[in-house]
């Protein structure tokens, strides 16, 4: 995994004023632990923040700090519900050789059989891997497999170096048989037809409270 050199400038104002002042001039406000010292309250640049972010589980060098650069990973980000845009991001204080556990995307490559569908039930695995070398993502080839075929945690290619942070057999993805074009039509009819009970209870609920204010 490539470092990310990002720019960090000390934060000594806090509170919902200063914070909002600091998203204004485009930064972002920050708190950095870990190593057992306190915590540190800092800013970065937002937009290159956010570039970094794109990458999961993105190694942070942080330069401009007092003592010398930083290595971090975000451990928390907080985004503006609607807008999208960040609020504030705890990062991890992380030295070369060190483990750390991590969430990892699955990603899935290939098609199954035909006839099959793929259910993937697991998305993200947690992983302990060397903080310098973790994974972007773990990918899983689903080529060719079919119906009633199976991965388990277990049988994931895990990258040299990384282990499994989670039970064994914990079911990542299968593959089903796919619905033929008279079930999803059955489906399709069901799904009317509720809709169709639902309009009817909706307008007879409307009438009788008519009928009721009349009185």
């Amino acid at each position: 995994m490539s470092e990310v050199r990002i720019a960090a400038e000390p934060r000594t104002e806090f509170g919902k004023g200063p914070a909002r002042r600091t998203r204004r001039a485009g930064k972002v406000p920050a708190v950095l632990y870990g190593h057992g010292t306190d915590p540190r309250h800092i800013t970065l640049p937002g937009h290159e923040l956010m570039l970094a972010l794109k990458t999961p589980n993105a190694l942070l060098r942080l330069q401009g700090l007092d003592g010398g650069d930083e290595l971090a990973l975000p451990k928390d980000v907080q985004r503006d519900p609607l807008k999208g845009f960040l609020e504030h991001v705890d990062l991890l204080v992380v030295k070369r050789g060190e483990k750390v556990t991590v969430e990892v995307p699955v990603q899935v490559t290939g098609d199954v059989v035909p006839d099959g569908m793929l259910d993937q039930q697991l998305v993200q695995v947690s992983l302990e891997a060397e903080a310098t070398h973790i994974p972007q993502a773990i990918e899983v080839n689903v080529e060719g497999m079919a119906i009633g075929d199976q991965l388990l945690a277990k049988d994931l290619p895990l990258p040299s170096g990384a282990t499994l942070d989670a039970e064994e057999d914990t079911l990542v993805l299968h593959v089903i048989a796919a619905p033929t074009a008279a079930q999803r039509e059955a489906e399709l009819g069901e799904g009317e037809a509720a809709e169709g009970e639902g309009a009817v209870e909706a307008e007879g609920e409307a009438e009788a409270k008519s009928e009721g204010g009349e009185e």
